[in-house]
């Protein structure tokens, strides 16, 4: 297994090159917020190529659980079960709020970066592979405030053998109730997809943070985009988004909000 196959990302722009093996694929990506161009890597990091994706037909305010549509159009039978687990009682009434790592909190590379917050040991093939994290400012707050008014949950599209110690360094408080990684994620037409019905929660009541629309196609109606985040050390985005979400906290049924950000 390439070692750029376990981390899902989107490419730095400063960055030439990280690996000798990666692939570069030039996207332009159009987001609820603004329009970005990014380069795709492939699967460790990222793999989102086709953006024009049709969602499946899903009701947006159920917690039905419809097949998951594949590139080979032919879905497999439905899981036994959701993905998340019956909701604790103390997020009990809380909406839920499914958060992105890579480019999201995080910038992972397996080029060293001298003022790394963390460096992971990743192994890949028998080999131990360094990873090197650095945290979007301001993203301890923003997780302390998130855990406070919702149930939140991280959502990556990366391996779990990657995203897990990852999570274990960057969450010390707890504030994720639920981990899921790339097994959870639906492929759809090249891309890894966050279908959030398959979660088990009330759509109307769930929200999710993304740097990626491909990762939420299904379900664009219930986003907060994010621009993506690799170095800049002056980014205010998540402190910046908090009053928002204090809103959304209030809210019984999310998409009033999130409809006024997309007219925005």
């Amino acid at each position: 297994m390439e070692n750029t196959s376990i981390i899902t990302q989107v490419a730095n722009p400063k960055e030439e090159e990280i690996l000798s093996c990666q692939e570069k694929v030039s996207q332009s990506n159009s987001s609820l917020k603004k329009h970005r161009n990014r380069s795709i890597f492939s699967p460790f990091f990222c793999c989102f190529r086709d953006y024009d994706a049709e969602p499946p037909a899903t009701n947006n305010k159920t917690c039905s659980l419809p097949p998951p549509a594949e590139e080979n159009s032919s879905p497999p039978k439905p899981p036994a079960k959701y993905l998340l687990p019956e909701v604790s009682i103390n997020d009990y009434g809380k909406n839920c709020v499914v958060i992105d790592l890579d480019e999201t909190l995080v910038h992972s590379s397996f080029k060293p970066i001298s003022n790394a917050d963390f460096i992971v040991p990743v192994e890949i093939d028998g080999t131990v592979h360094q990873v090197y994290v650095l945290k979007r400012p301001h993203v301890d707050e923003f997780l302390q405030k998130m855990g406070e008014l919702f149930e939140c949950v991280l959502f990556t599209a990366s391996l779990a053998k990657y995203a897990d110690p990852v999570a274990d360094l960057l969450d010390r408080r707890g504030v994720f109730r639920a981990r899921l990684f790339r097994e959870s994620c639906v492929f759809h037409r090249g891309n890894y997809v966050k279908d959030l019905s398959r979660l088990g929660r009330e759509l109307n009541k769930v929200i999710i943070v993304d740097n990626s629309p491909a990762s939420y196609i299904f379900h664009p109606e219930n986003a907060v985009p994010v621009q993506s985040w690799f170095d800049d050390m002056t980014d205010t985005e998540l402190l910046d988004l908090l009053p928002l979400f204090e809103d959304l906290s209030k809210e019984t049924d999310v998409y009033s909000v999130l409809q006024s950000l997309r007219a925005r």
